[in-house]
């Protein structure tokens, strides 16, 4: 008779091991769909992780000097000029400019914006022209500000919008960026 309760327990046991493994089986496939659908989609994706470089905010560069050329370009090609405040320390800082130049945004980018970095150095540098450009560090960087060809600030991303770029869907990235490009004016 033990033998017999013996052989019960071990079958309830394996039994109850073998509902366990489907049932993880079942999750994992589930969250391999999920995944795979996700992917598929490409403006339902989140901006791409990247690989640091430590060039984006040149530590000598002439912000002031930059903006200026920019703005002259701007001006001559109906473009856009974007600021995008931050340091090469900032993570979301190197994800948001590599998103600017891949894709579909890159070429809305490359077509209707200029990209000038401002280097915030460790949050002490170029305060002027954080001023200057009406907007804010308080809510984190990369802290984006648009101008117009005529320096006029047209955006400026004062609520941190930009801020957890490692976040943001490409999808966002888009709308945004066909929201402010630069109107094509067909002159007689």
């Amino acid at each position: 008779m033990a033998l017999l309760a013996r052989v019960s327990r071990a079958v309830c046991y394996l039994s109850a091991v073998s509902r366990l493994l489907f049932s993880t089986a079942v999750l994992l496939t589930c969250l391999a769909i999920s995944v795979a659908a996700q992917s598929s989609s490409g403006s339902e994706e989140v901006l791409k992780p990247v690989t640091v470089k430590t060039d984006l905010y040149p530590a000598n560069a002439d912000a002031n000097k930059e903006i200026e050329e920019a703005l002259k370009i701007a001006a001559t090609n109906n473009k856009r000029v974007m600021l995008i405040f931050g340091g090469n320390w900032c993570y979301d800082c190197h994800v948001l400019d590599q998103a600017l130049h891949e894709g579909d945004a890159g070429k809305i980018f490359k077509d209707h914006f200029l990209l000038v970095h401002v280097d915030i150095g460790e949050g002490d540098k170029n305060l002027d022209l954080v001023k200057k450009y009406e907007t804010t560090l308080d809510a984190g960087v990369p802290t984006v500000v648009l101008l117009n060809g005529s320096g006029r600030v047209i955006y400026s991303s004062t609520k941190g919008e930009f801020e957890p770029a490692r976040r943001m869907m490409k999808k966002d990235l888009l709308a945004f960026l066909n929201q402010w490009k630069s109107v094509v004016v067909a002159r007689p």
